[in-house]
């Protein structure tokens, strides 16, 4: 587990622990919110760190059942504000960092035949609201990737699910850098607004690896969303293109 610390990894980790299962809680930092404390210090973007958390596992288990793959930060811009140092930063943690995980550990799923990835993306990479460019193209890289391996490492008897949560109360936003400061404003309200909980998505996010799902999506307000999506695309397009200009409406009225 990646980014065991706070918010939904810690709320993840709990709750497989709560059912019986063994968990190596990861987190770049050592502070920890989840119960016994984090296992072993893990920065996502370090292949190093990688290894040793392949040793770890192999050492303590011989083996692994789910890996999860829930570290990431918190970014955006519209387009021409969000800088390519800020795209390159996100794109570090949000993609290349599950990418690392992902790849150190197939060897041990391909050897064993067995095993469940599981990616943390979010609705941000089925549904795409304007000001997000660099968040969005990062999750909904998550969302392919995760499918891909699914396809790939299916004559392994390897699982691939992708969790698609939208606005949630956690510390996501402490994380947050960008040079659009109106947009990082207007994202740390939706999730202060939210009265879904990190516990909540968390049981879902069970619920859904045991059900075998593909794609997991588990809060209503992440489900109706891309439901508009996909059954009245151009009432979607609308919606988002509405809060993309009330986002522009909003600088131009503190600018």
């Amino acid at each position: 587990m990646t980014g065991a610390a706070s918010g939904l990894g810690a709320a993840l980790t709990a709750a497989f622990r709560e059912r019986g299962d063994e968990v190596l809680a990861t987190d770049r930092v050592a502070g920890s919110s989840v119960e016994g404390g984090i296992d072993l210090v893990l920065d996502i973007t370090s292949d190093d760190d990688w290894a040793a958390a392949v040793d770890a596992v192999r050492e303590r288990w011989g083996g692994l059942d789910v890996l999860v793959n829930n570290a990431g930060v918190a970014g955006g811009g519209r387009v021409d504000r969000c800088t390519i140092e800020e795209w390159q930063w996100i794109t570090e943690v949000n993609l290349f960092g599950l990418v690392r995980g992902t790849r150190a550990f197939t060897p041990m799923l391909k050897q064993q035949r067995s095993g469940h990835l599981v990616n943390v993306a979010s609705l941000a990479g089925l549904v795409h609201p304007g000001g997000m460019g660099s968040y969005n193209a990062t999750k909904a890289a998550v969302v392919a990737f995760t499918e891909t391996c699914g396809h790939e490492l299916a004559s392994y008897g390897i699982r691939a699910s992708v969790v698609c949560p939208s606005y949630f109360r956690t510390n996501l936003m402490d994380s947050m850098q960008g040079s659009d400061e109106l947009v990082g404003q207007v994202v740390g309200g939706l999730v202060e607004r939210s009265r879904t909980t990190a516990e909540e998505i968390a049981a879902a996010v069970l619920a859904g690896i045991d059900a075998g799902d593909d794609v997991i999506v588990p809060d209503e307000a992440a489900r109706q969303a891309y439901f508009l999506k996909w059954a009245d695309r151009p009432a979607y397009d609308a919606v988002m293109r509405a809060q993309a200009a009330k986002l522009e409406a909003l600088s131009e009225g503190t600018s």
